[in-house]
């Protein structure tokens, strides 16, 4: 009898705590925030799907990006043919040189965001931990270069070390930290004087290990979301240079390179500038529209 009285309780606590409602964590309560924003959650849904299609639609193309149809030269989107968005001037397929344009585009401003990312977070987070005259040396490197037009520097770097498409990357990413490497900072200056940072260092945790698992793991907030409006900077950047015709090199392609070969010849062969012009204009909105959601969604104080 006693036995079955204590399973009794045992079945009833378990389902009150069935019954009983769930708790929502903060990333939870960031991603509702983030879904109810119609203008993020369509960017995103759109930017999906244009990397999607970058991706996939290669493999169902007839025509490649780099094969010339020399009987089609200069010619307008023709379906019969198989040329949707008709064909540059030496044959190739517009079609399939803007689906290559569009993945070295978002590959580099992922990829140079990315290296931009990991030497801003921890050189900020460095300097913000330490203070000090540390803080004030690292900071005065910062603004010296804010004073160097990065443009320039890229460009002499990719003009001394060859335009590598390799170097394309780490050449942006390593410009493009310097105001990573401030937000850093001044949210580290702030985490550094917290409770949960006081008693590491009571307990005898060493700066770096303080530094990588209690302070940067509370910057995921102002990181991500500067991240997601470096992108699109990084993307113009880099159709920059390929427009000055330092950024990717033939046979590859890019966005940029598109545009700069179509806009010469824009009022005789539209078709040539219209489609990566729009992709561009289009991966670009939707990335500003997803960095202001996840502003918004991860920023409780304006809820």
């Amino acid at each position: 009898m006693v036995d079955l009285v204590g399973k009794d309780a045992v079945l009833s606590d378990y389902a009150q705590k069935l019954a009983a409602p769930r708790g929502r964590s903060l990333t939870d309560d960031a991603l509702r925030r983030l879904f109810a924003n119609p203008a993020a959650l369509g960017s995103l849904i759109v930017l999906l799907a244009v990397i999607a299609v970058a991706v996939i639609g290669p493999f169902f193309l007839h025509w490649t990006y780099d094969k010339i149809d020399w009987g089609a030269i200069k010619k307008p989107p023709d379906f019969a043919k198989q040329h949707y968005f008709g064909t540059d001037q030496n044959g190739r397929d517009m079609l399939a040189r803007t689906l290559q344009g569009t993945q070295v585009s978002l590959l580099v401003g992922f990829v140079a965001t990315a290296v931009s990312v990991v030497i801003g977070v921890v050189y900020g987070a460095i300097a913000g931990y330490f203070g000090g005259r540390i803080d004030a040396a690292m900071m005065r490197f910062v603004d010296v270069m804010y004073a160097l037009p990065y443009i320039l520097f890229v460009i002499i770097l990719m003009v001394v070390f060859g335009r590598n498409f390799v170097l394309l990357f780490v050449g942006i990413g390593a410009i493009e930290w310097l105001t990573m490497a401030r937000i850093v900072r001044g949210q580290t200056l702030s985490l550094k004087e917290r409770e949960f940072v006081e008693a590491a260092r009571a307990g005898g945790a060493r700066p770096l290990t303080i530094i990588m698992r209690h302070i940067v793991p509370n910057l995921t907030g102002p990181v991500v979301i500067y991240a997601t409006l470096t992108v699109p900077e990084i993307i113009i950047t880099e159709s920059f240079l390929s427009y000055l015709g330092l950024g990717v090199q033939e046979p590859l392609t890019s966005l940029g390179t598109l545009i700069s070969d179509g806009a010469p010849v824009a009022e005789v062969m539209p078709w040539l500038l219209v489609a990566p012009a729009a992709i561009l204009i289009a991966i670009l909105l939707c990335l500003t529209f997803l960095g202001d959601g996840l502003r918004d969604a991860l920023d409780p104080r304006d809820h």
